[in-house]
This record gives C-alpha cells, sequence and structure tokens, in this order.
C-alpha cells in the first residue's frame, strides 16, 4: 500500500506545482500585456508591466525574480495605436526532492506563457 501511496503523493505535488506555475506565468502575461497597453502618458509602460507581473506571480506564491519577461511590439513606438504587444513569461518548476548531484537543468520543467494585447486605435501615439 505504501509502495503505491509516495509515488502517487510525489505525482500529485509536481502536477500541482506545475499547474500553479503555468496559472501564474499566465495570469502574469495578461496582467503585464493589460498593464503596459493602459499605459498613461508620461508613465513607463515596461515598469508597469514588470509590477503587475510581480503582483500577480506573487498572488501563487512564486518568485517574480525567477521569471524572465520579455516584450515584442508590432510598431514603434510600441503604444502606437492598433499595434500589438506581446508579453512572453519563462520560468522552470524544479522537481520536488531532487538533489542538486543530478543538476538544476534535468531536474526542471520550463513553464512558458504568452499573451498579446492590442493597444487602443482610438488613443494618440504615445511615446
Amino acid at each position: 500500500m505504501v509502495a503505491l501511496l509516495v509515488p502517487i503523493a510525489y505525482i500529485l505535488i509536481t502536477v500541482l506545482a506545475l499547474q500553479r506555475a503555468a496559472y501564474g506565468a499566465t495570469q502574469a502575461a495578461r496582467e503585464a500585456a493589460r498593464g503596459y497597453v493602459t499605459t498613461p502618458d508620461g508613465e513607463d509602460g515596461e515598469g508597469r508591466a514588470r509590477a503587475a507581473a510581480a503582483l500577480a506571480l506573487a498572488d501563487q506564491g512564486l518568485d517574480p525574480r525567477a521569471v524572465t519577461i520579455t516584450f515584442e511590439c508590432t510598431a514603434s513606438p510600441c503604444l502606437t495605436p492598433t499595434a500589438q504587444l506581446t508579453v512572453r513569461v519563462t520560468t522552470t518548476v524544479a522537481l520536488p526532492w531532487v538533489p542538486d548531484v543530478l543538476g538544476q537543468p534535468a531536474a526542471a520543467i520550463p513553464v512558458v506563457a504568452s499573451h498579446t494585447e492590442t493597444v487602443d486605435p482610438y488613443t494618440a501615439v504615445r511615446p
């Protein structure tokens, strides 16, 4: 009985950690994109987006410093009306209870989420 319970518990813990990271990354990408495209004049869009992503990640118990956030715009400047902004959030989930001797890349699963948001077509061009 115990021989079945331990692997099932390990798989459950791993799947729950992956689900938490996937949901956090998806939520962070969405909030970062929405925060960036709604940036008022004179504010830093990328800083606002990173702050929104950090809040979303913290909501899921993830460390924002362990996440990579990239921005890709279809126009220059990025906040040109009808331009599209894609935010990609990348993180890794370490497998539980794997010793450091086995190496970190082999004991981690990458999680990537992206969200594309369109800048409002009825707004003025912003830097």
